[in-house]
């Protein structure tokens, strides 16, 4: 079980310690029904009093131990499943990620994390049912080697029978696994498309019934059948189990007459085991729905390790002070397996030079965002160099010279915890640019924490600008930042806000749509289907 390689990770001493103790529970709860036996069968209570209140302590010691260390284990074992899933999605390439999309990251993140917590949780009972059940059958081997050859045998043909039905279940499972990820994108739909959703009778009707209704209709389709067949075994478990108990009230006694004497003592300890063995039958579908959710954070894992970008050290300071950014021959290719068609950026000849206003501007689709991604280095260029100054850009460094860049991209994401080289003086600085921006009676600042985010579009966006302003980076991109501006406002931008940012010696790369503002513009750099066609400087 996959689930239980992931405990052992976690900790092998604390593993090893929590079977030992889970054993000697075990074997203690046999023990005190072989005393249970013994006293009904000899009269003999009191006698035994004290070995059995003994073995009652102990094995509520030993198994209360047991849990303790499975529980600890257990919740430390989700907590760095959690923590390593992340840092590999933060350490992929951007390009890999929206390959893989936020739907699919999302549902791992969450379904099957949460999956794998939920079943993690009862590892411990499920230990200590387990040890029962191991130190019962060594009682039973020691009251009668016979009878339990046959029980065994017996053993041996139903618990096959029982996984059997359990293997469709797993299967059914991995497929209704598989149909959640599109389900999820569908959910995502809802949420990211409700306007348009709204807006469109037939979009909204033929979403519903052909998209959300049938995937959702499969993925219950699939549960169902895990289900069932999961309650089939569980079911032909408690059959088997009383069939057993057949064999050795009706058929052992005429086959091997000299076991009779034992045969009250094994009805009863096989109907004590009828507990845990029925919890762990009961709990066998929860493992095997972890397995699926752990063979898929494994898959993911897996993929997002493979294509992981080099982690290194920040050796050196990100340097404020530079002159020349320059891209040669750079190409950068949008692959996709389901089109067959490509898209090229590139290849890119350009040389930005430091403090200049710079406008990048062309038709959509003309390669503006991606050309910014690649200058901020979130794309891994095909081929080509990047320049600064004299130092090439390379996977060894290239987390250092991302550190150059504030943008704000059209697809923003607003954090409420803001970031500042000067954090004492952080509240006081953002209150004064709440101000500038117009958001001081809507949000407020304490201890680097924003009050609110639940603001319009444009009112959002000043928030990202409040955010970019505070980092105080070397480099300024911003991606259609007033397209949700009012007018006013938008004249505000472009007039005084990225005035004022070239004034504080900043580069700032804007791109943009609005024609009427390019001439504020240092220089203005205009694309055409992934190309370059013209590098216009403006006249100061």
């Amino acid at each position: 079980m996959q689930i239980i390689w992931l405990l052992i990770k976690a900790s092998w001493v604390s593993a090893i310690l929590a079977i030992l103790t889970g054993i000697i529970s075990g074997v203690c709860s046999a023990r005190l029904i072989a005393l249970v036996n013994t006293a009904i069968s000899q009269n003999a209570t009191q006698s035994l009093l004290i070995s059995f209140a003994g073995l009652a302590i102990l094995a509520l010691v030993t198994g209360s131990l047991s849990q303790f260390l499975l529980i600890d284990l257990a919740q430390d074992s989700v907590y760095k499943l959690r923590l390593h899933l992340s840092q590999r999605i933060l350490a992929s390439p951007l390009r890999q990620l929206e390959l893989l999309g936020p739907s699919r990251l999302f549902a791992v993140l969450t379904k099957d994390v949460q999956a794998i917590s939920d079943t993690v949780f009862v590892i411990p009972f499920l230990c200590i049912d387990i040890a029962v059940v191991g130190g019962c059958l060594i009682y039973l081997g020691w009251l009668s080697i016979w009878v339990f050859l046959i029980v065994a045998a017996f053993m041996a043909v139903s618990i096959p029978l029982v996984q059997l039905l359990l293997s469709f279940a797993y299967r059914f499972l991995r497929l209704s696994r598989q149909e959640d990820d599109r389900l999820f994108t569908h959910f995502r739909s809802i949420t990211d498309g409700l306007k348009e959703l709204k807006l469109h009778s037939v979009r909204r009707l033929t979403f519903f019934t052909e998209d959300l209704t049938v995937s959702a209709a499969t993925s219950r389709r699939y549960q169902k059948k895990a289900f069932k067949f999961a309650a089939l075994s569980s079911g032909g478990g408690q059959f088997l189990f009383f069939l057993l108990i057949g064999v050795l009230l009706f058929g052992v006694p005429n086959t091997l007459p000299s076991t009779q004497a034992v045969l009250p003592a094994y009805i009863l300890t096989l109907t004590y085991l009828m507990g845990p063995l029925g919890n762990i039958i009961q709990r066998l579908p929860n493992l095997a729905s972890a397995n699926v959710s752990i063979q898929k954070v494994n898959q993911m894992g897996l993929t997002l390790a493979e294509n992981a970008e080099l982690e290194t050290e920040m050796l050196q300071p990100t340097p404020t002070h530079w002159q020349t950014l320059k891209f040669t021959e750079v190409v950068h290719t949008y692959q996709d397996p389901e089109a067959d068609h490509v898209f090229t950026v590139g290849p890119i000849d350009l040389t930005l030079q430091s403090g200049e206003l710079v406008f990048i501007v062309g038709g959509n689709g003309s390669g503006k965002s991606t050309l910014a991604k690649l200058i901020t280095g979130l794309y891994v260029p095909e081929s080509g160099t990047i320049l600064l100054d004299d130092e090439p850009i390379v996977d060894t460094n290239r987390e250092w010279y991302r550190q150059l860049f504030s943008t704000i991209f059209s697809d923003y994401y607003l954090f409420e915890r803001l970031i500042s080289e000067e954090f004492s003086t952080l509240d006081e600085q953002a209150q004064t640019y709440l101000s500038k921006l117009e958001l001081e009676q809507k949000v407020s600042v304490q201890d680097g924490q924003l009050s609110t985010t639940g603001l319009s579009q444009g009112q959002r966006k000043r928030l990202a600008l409040l955010s970019a302003y505070l980092e105080n980076r070397s480099i300024y991109l911003f991606d259609e930042w007033a397209a949700d501006q009012d007018p006013i406002f938008r004249e505000i931008f472009y007039t005084q806000l990225l005035a004022e940012l070239q004034q504080r010696g900043k580069t700032v790369l804007v791109i943009s749509h609005d024609d009427h503002f390019f001439h504020l513009a240092d220089r203005i750099i205009k694309l055409d289907y992934g190309r370059v066609e013209s590098d216009e400087y403006l006249a100061i």
